[in-house]
């Protein structure tokens, strides 16, 4: 299975997993990128301390290909930045700021850049500010989505006709059709978080992992576009946003009944009422926690079936 993004980050299979919050550590991270797939350590839970030691047990767990995902409003982006290249990490995914700002610099340092677009009009300054791929997230993905609401199936073909660079498909993707159907609208690759949440390497709490077996069609939704759109499951915290919403509140309002630390508390601690639990709408179709490997290779072995069944008619 070899095409342009395997050949951009020297991996077997064109699939990337998400580095989700709280849930991309390096066990997860190293799994991935050993069965064949790009795996990515989440750095946006993470202190600068914890991601230098999630990076050396990270290389020490793999001698293939890793990254790390960063989001660009994260406070302390010039020390992780920093870090990633004194450990002299070679992919990194940048997601929730401008690519303008860090791409130049990375990629100065010989490090590829991907960044997460949720829109043509992203996708094209991701392009002009020298990114090597982008990723177009629907919003049907999990975490922290783009206002625009433009599904991943609509996003990929849109994209694909604007821009020279290849393209990764992100957002309602969680097995091997899901991979094929987005191939067919044009993406080189596929990006999967939900799936690889709910496996034996995440760091997940295992309450969120049996949550998102739990998950049916309807028990997510978009929320908080005020501050940053993101997708949860419906719990208690949920429905508190809900009844606030009611009363048409500010940007204040919002921020003070999210507080502090809602993701960790609900996807690291396991508090399912309190905190935030962000997957996505795949999630009603995963309903076994499996080893990493395990997953990637019925992507792989589902994608292969899919594609021979339609060609052979």
């Amino acid at each position: 299975m070899t095409n342009n993004i395997t050949n951009l980050f020297n991996i077997k299979y064109p699939i990337i997993q998400g580095g989700m919050i709280w849930v991309s550590g390096w066990k997860l991270a190293s799994a991935v990128s050993n069965a064949g797939g790009l795996g990515l350590i989440g750095a946006g839970s993470m202190y600068p301390k914890v991601l230098r030691e999630h990076i050396q047990k990270c290389k020490k767990a793999t001698s293939k290909p890793f990254g790390v995902n960063l989001p660009m409003l994260y406070p302390q982006i010039d020390e992780l930045i920093d870090i990633i290249v004194e450990e002299k990490v070679k992919i990194v995914f940048t997601s929730a700021g401008n690519p303008s700002k860090w791409t130049q610099f990375l990629k100065s340092k010989g490090i590829i850049v991907v960044h997460v677009v949720s829109s043509v009009k992203f996708a094209l300054k991701a392009e002009s500010a020298g990114v090597d791929a982008v990723v177009c997230e629907g919003f049907e993905a999990g975490g922290h989505n783009g206002r625009e609401e433009t599904t991943t199936f609509t996003l990929i073909p849109l994209v694909k006709e604007q821009v020279k660079i290849p393209v990764i498909a992100a957002g309602g993707i969680g097995n091997g059709r899901g991979m094929l159907a987005a191939m067919v609208l044009g993406a080189d690759g596929v990006q999967i978080g939900s799936r690889f949440a709910a496996t034996e390497e995440s760091s997940a709490h295992e309450n969120f992992k049996q949550m998102i077996l739990a998950v049916k069609d309807g028990d997510t939704q978009l929320t908080l576009k005020e501050l940053a759109p993101v997708r949860l499951i419906k719990n208690q915290f949920f429905n508190e946003i809900q009844e606030l919403y009611k009363n048409n509140p500010t940007k204040d309002q919002l921020k003070d009944l999210l507080g502090r630390a809602r993701a960790k508390k609900g996807m690291f601690e396991g508090d399912l009422e309190n905190g935030e639990l962000e997957i996505g709408q795949i999630a009603g179709i995963i309903h076994t926690i499996e080893p990493a490997k395990k997953v990637l290779e019925n992507i792989v072995k589902e994608f292969e079936k899919t594609k021979i069944t339609l060609i052979n008619g």
